[in-house]
C-alpha cells in the first residue's frame, strides 16, 4: 500500500541533461519520426523516467502489480538539441479504487527557470 503520507512529496533534480542530436535522431528513427529538429512528445519520458521511478522507490507499492494506466503531457515549447534540462518530480495524488492504488506523478523540465514540458504519469497496482 502507498503511504499517503507521500502525496505532495517532491524530488527536485539536481543534474541536467544535455539533449543532442544524436539522442533526438535515434528516438525519432524508434518512433517513426522524419522530423528530428524538435523531440516527439514521449521523448521527454526518456530523460524522466528515472527520476520518478527514484521517488517511488520508497513508496511502498508493490512493483510486480504496477502497470501503465495513463500518460499526458503539457508541452510549453518543444525539446530541442542543444536544452540543458533539469527534472523535478511531485507525487500528485494516490487513491484506492475497486481494491486497486492509483498514484499519479507530475514531473517537470526545466531549461534554467523556463518550465519546457510537463508530464503526468498515472499508474495502477492491481489488487
Amino acid at each position: 500500500m502507498l503511504n499517503p503520507d507521500l502525496v505532495g512529496r517532491t524530488f527536485a533534480g539536481d543534474t541536467s541533461t544535455l539533449v543532442t542530436q544524436e539522442a533526438l535522431d535515434r528516438f525519432c528513427a524508434v518512433v517513426g519520426e522524419e522530423n528530428t529538429q524538435i523531440a516527439p512528445p514521449t521523448f521527454s519520458i526518456s530523460i524522466t523516467l528515472d527520476q520518478s521511478q527514484t521517488l517511488l522507490q520508497d513508496s511502498g507499492l508493490d512493483w510486480s502489480r504496477v502497470v501503465h494506466g495513463d500518460q499526458r503531457f503539457e508541452i510549453k515549447r518543444p525539446i530541442i538539441a542543444g536544452d540543458h534540462l533539469v527534472c523535478s518530480s511531485t507525487i500528485e495524488s494516490a487513491r484506492a479504487v475497486a481494491g486497486n492504488e492509483i498514484v499519479t506523478v507530475r514531473s517537470d523540465l526545466h531549461s534554467g527557470d523556463e518550465l519546457v514540458v510537463s508530464t503526468w504519469s498515472t499508474l495502477v497496482v492491481r489488487a
